[in-house]
């Protein structure tokens, strides 16, 4: 702050040299109501726009664009066990490895049926429509991608097993669906779908 008051101090003796009083102090005055009607307006400035040909200069910050956040591991497990929630497929993937490790093999199939059909959404095999099934969607894509029916089916039949008819599931259980998943995945890389022959359930 002493730096800044001494050199005030000696920019104003130095224009004081070359000007008038009056003229020194009409400039301080000047430029003491730039700064005021600035301050005062800084608000409004940030949002001008000045337009040249070929150049635009904007003051306005604009806002990061918020993405939807995605559901927690606590609000995913609350879902019902065919639901498809809305999360990409490498963290349903990256789900059931944790719970193949943990030795929850049931939740493990859960998942890997999951990223399956979010798999065959994103390559558009089959159209999402919520409040649709994991295993109606698996069912729609079989008749889309009749090459991926038979891996799909099989898939179906060990979530439906496991989560509805009550059957123990084993790490056997899940090493088939990481052999199923690979096989959908070849078959649908093989044979791409037109979307005119996309089925629904």
């Amino acid at each position: 702050m002493t730096g800044f008051a001494r050199w005030w101090t000696e920019a104003v003796a130095a224009i004081g040299d070359h000007l008038a009083l009056h003229w020194v102090v009409l400039i301080l005055l000047l430029l003491a109501a730039t700064v005021a009607v600035l301050w005062s307006n800084w608000a409004r400035l940030r949002r001008v726009r000045w337009r040249w040909p070929g150049f635009s200069l904007s003051w306005r910050r604009r806002k990061p664009v918020a993405k939807p956040a995605e559901p927690d591991d606590q609000e995913v497990d609350a879902l019902e066990p065919d639901a498809l929630p809305d999360l990409p497929a490498a963290t349903f993937v990256s789900r059931a490895d944790r719970f193949a490790a943990e030795g929850r093999w049931a939740e493990a199939v859960r998942e890997r049926l999951r990223a399956v059909v979010r798999q065959l959404v994103d390559r558009r095999v089959i159209e999402h429509h919520p409040g649709w099934t994991v295993t109606e969607l698996a069912s729609a894509a079989g008749r889309s991608a009749p090459a991926t029916d038979r891996p799909l089916g099989a898939a179906g039949t060990i979530f439906s097993d496991i989560w509805y008819g009550e059957k123990p599931a084993t790490s056997d259980d899940d090493a088939e669906m990481k052999q199923l998943a690979s096989d959908v995945d070849q078959a649908v890389t093989g044979a791409r779908v037109p979307a005119s022959r996309r089925a629904e359930p």
